[in-house]
């Protein structure tokens, strides 16, 4: 969470709200929906998960492994023990088998020195009167019960031999082992769930903070953002951007201020040298002077062009009138002559009357560029209920592919201008609620068409 804004420690002074500045949270939470294979958080508990997993593992082998051992040592001091106390027992001229295998339990047998069983355990008895049935002592299967035996000298009794069911050890080894499966299964699983849990709660800030920066659009507001209060890796980090956005505005400042001198320094002589032109046209109708005029016209518009890159959206203000698709028509025709206008230009526009025929001019002066003196350029109006639609088209080799939406971009050209035409165009169709895009037509040359919403007019309007 970041609860409150402070200022940056040692940054310089905050940018000012603009008005006009504007975040979008949904675009900010619809980038923040990133795939789970994706995420931080995920990474962080598989690593965490993958990591306790395998210290668990060792831990518990090394664990169960020690367990086991031990029990097999009890297992092999109880069966030691027993055999020592029956050999003693029958080395004791008062002691019979019957009463030391009253505490040995079943498995016990007497061999004599020709290797066969004279005395045997109640359990043994089918071993009783014959050859001794394994080779040496160790584990040995009775009556499909394992069997760990040892075998002990009893002077001139013979041989004893006692063995203890490892009935009891094995249960045990299959209980550890199945436990250990169990906790292999199950652990990763409540290891990434709290790894996420956990995840997600320590990188909330960071949450927040990427919510927060993906909102940042340069072009409609550089206010600073909302620190949070603790001042840990993300207050850091949303400070550190808080910097970079006043270093970026007072960049995007001087540009503006650059761009406006040279608009100013220029907008003077070129005034008075159309108004020359103008002049020596009328007198002596020179097509070398009407050239002069066309080009001079031309740096007019892209002075226009160079004050609306400098001002961008956020201090522009649309000047909103209504007026005939005639009047936009006859405008046009002046700046750029040779056009062919098609559709319907009986109706009204509610536009700004600069604004629109500034975008719209620098469509057709692209267009006659690309066209070339003997092509062809036509501009066609379309008007629906909610719609007009500026459709121009030319009969130019087209735009090149590789350039793609890079050629709405300033200062991109695909036809050697000056690049800042289509993003102006663009611009203003989005300041007016609208849209500009473009194109190859399928029958040969570029395609743009530039769309904005109706006047949708009452009688009372």
């Amino acid at each position: 969470m970041l609860p409150e804004t402070r200022p940056a420690p040692n940054a310089a002074p905050a940018a000012p709200q603009r008005r006009g500045a504007v975040l979008t949270p949904g675009a900010g939470m619809a980038s923040a929906r990133v795939a789970w294979r994706h995420s931080l958080r995920f990474r962080l508990a598989a690593t965490y998960s993958l990591l306790a997993l395998a210290l668990i593992m060792l831990i518990s082998l090394g664990v169960v492994s020690l367990l086991l051992s031990r029990m097999d040592q009890q297992f092999n001091a109880r069966l030691n023990d027993r055999a020592d106390t029956l050999a003693e027992a029958f080395t004791n001229p008062g002691a019979g088998l019957g009463k030391a295998a009253g505490g040995v339990g079943a498995y016990t047998m007497l061999i004599d020195g020709d290797g066969k069983v004279y005395a045997a355990s109640t359990a043994l008895n089918d071993y009783k009167d014959a050859p001794f049935p394994f080779q040496k002592p160790g584990k040995v299967v009775i009556q499909n019960t394992p069997v760990r035996a040892v075998e002990r000298k009893v002077g001139l009794v013979g041989t004893l031999w006692v063995g203890l069911p490892e009935t009891e050890l094995t249960a045990a080894r299959q209980s550890a082992a199945s436990a250990l499966l169990i906790a292999l299964v199950f652990t990763p699983l409540i290891l990434l769930l709290v790894g996420w849990w956990v995840g997600r709660r320590a990188l909330s800030g960071l949450q927040g903070a990427a919510n927060l920066a993906d909102q940042i659009d340069p072009g409609l507001s550089l206010a600073t953002l909302p620190l949070p209060a603790r001042e840990d890796e993300v207050h850091r980090l949303l400070s550190a951007i808080n910097r970079l956005l006043v270093r970026i505005e007072a960049g995007q400042a001087r540009e503006k201020q650059l761009l406006g001198q040279i608009v100013h320094e220029l907008g003077a002589p070129l005034t008075v040298l159309k108004a020359s032109l103008r002049r020596a046209e009328e007198r002596t109708d020179d097509p070398e002077v009407r050239r002069a005029a066309l080009v001079a016209d031309e740096l007019t518009f892209t002075t226009q062009d160079l004050m609306q890159l400098a001002r961008g959206q956020l201090e522009l203000k649309l000047a909103w009138h209504y007026i005939p698709a005639r009047t936009l028509q006859e405008r046009l025709e002046r700046l750029v002559p040779g056009t062919l206008y098609e559709g319907d230009w009986t109706g009204g526009i509610l536009c700004d009357p600069d604004r629109l025929t500034q975008a719209v001019r620098n469509l057709l002066a692209n267009a006659r560029r690309a066209a070339g003196p003997d092509g062809s350029v036509r501009l066609m109006l379309e008007e629906t209920a909610d719609r007009v639609t500026f459709t121009v088209r030319d009969s130019g080799p087209g735009l090149p592919p590789e350039l793609g939406e890079r050629i709405f971009e300033p200062f991109i050209s695909g036809a050697g201008s000056s690049g800042l035409g289509l993003s102006v165009s663009r611009q203003i169709a989005v300041m007016h609620g609208g849209h500009l895009s473009g194109g190859n037509h399928p029958d040969g040359g570029a395609q743009f068409m530039l769309s904005i919403p109706g006047a949708a007019l009452g009688d009372e309007d």
